[in-house]
């Protein structure tokens, strides 16, 4: 005998005994609401309703947008750039699309992406190391700006990875914290998306170095590194990987990180890399299909502009 019948049993000997039972209303259960779709007019509607106003033609157009785009690292952790602070430490930004460094580094991309994109694409042309012969010859600086200013295109996206492990800077250029990256999904087997940080730059997001490791030569240099790296070119047709290498004399790390890329950029102090520590950085990069070589913090680049402490030269391959 199940419990409800040995309940109705109980209730009926109440009953016989002279024990009043109050009448209890029928309850219906509501039935569950079916499940909807949420169509292009229904995510309007929804978006209008949160503002209080009509939803609009315009609206439910962009609302097909997307929901036809592809969710980019849904699980990825939204952070804000202080884009002002930025501006005024010399970085492009797109507050400020028509500054010399916005104008000087639309020249430096170019190639760039006619390699990685254009209709005589080089092979893995979007796998884009950024390094330097010697520490402090303006590498990262190089790394973050032409991010920016790629992330400025209509046609890319851009994935700005801090692969200096050893001396991850990125994140203290933008003012941001400490945070798990690439170290941390090759050793812990994390998910990209769950270390990958979004910026409110809309086409720009971050890669961390992650915590330090004292294999990292051999991480970076594992089968797990280039599965990685293949999956990361290849999930979005339009990305655009950098990668701040560390420097190539003083580490290993950026040589094997060398063996995954299809262009290489080679950050030149003005007046300070000697050739022939420059003739040694670029021996080692002989296997890379593009190389080439971009004039840091020269008083006067190539288009006639002064900009200071940091100018920039076309980049020209060598």
């Amino acid at each position: 005998m199940s419990l409800i019948e040995q309940a109705a049993k109980r209730l009926e000997e109440l009953k016989r005994t002279g024990v009043e039972i109050p009448d209890v209303p029928e309850q219906k259960m509501a039935p569950a609401p079916a499940p909807t779709i949420s169509t292009p007019e229904r995510v309007a509607a929804k978006l209008a309703e949160r503002e209080n106003v009509a939803p609009t033609a315009a609206a439910v157009e962009r609302s097909v947008e997307l929901s036809a785009a592809p969710m980019i690292d849904p699980r990825a952790r939204l952070v804000e750039l202080d884009l002002a602070r930025l501006a005024a430490m010399g970085f492009v930004t797109q507050e400020a699309p028509h500054s010399p460094i916005a104008n000087e580094f639309r020249v430096v991309k170019r190639p760039l992406l006619a390699n990685a994109h254009g209709q005589n694409a080089v092979r893995k042309g979007n796998l884009l190391m950024i390094s330097s012969a010697m520490p402090g010859e303006g590498k990262s600086f190089s790394a973050l700006n032409l991010a920016m200013s790629i992330a400025m295109e209509q046609d890319s996206t851009v994935l700005l990875i801090d692969a200096d492990v050893a001396n991850p800077t990125q994140l203290k250029l933008m003012g941001l914290p400490p945070a798990k990256g690439l170290m941390d999904v090759l050793t812990d087997h994390l998910n990209l998306g769950d270390v990958i940080l979004r910026t409110n730059v809309p086409k720009l997001s971050i890669l961390p170095a992650g915590t330090p490791h004292q294999r990292a030569t051999e991480l970076l240099a594992s089968t797990a590194m280039a599965d990685m790296v293949s999956e990361m070119a290849a999930r979005y047709k339009d990305r655009v990987l950098i990668f701040d290498s560390p420097p190539l004399l003083p580490t290993t790390e950026s040589r094997v990180l060398a063996s995954h890329m299809g262009q290489i950029v080679v950050v030149v102090e003005a007046e300070t890399t000697t050739h022939n520590s420059l003739k040694q950085a670029l021996s080692q990069l002989e296997a890379c299909p593009v190389v080439m070589t971009m004039l840091n913090k020269a008083p006067r680049s190539d288009v006639g502009q002064y900009y200071g402490y940091y100018g920039y030269g076309r980049a020209t391959k060598t």
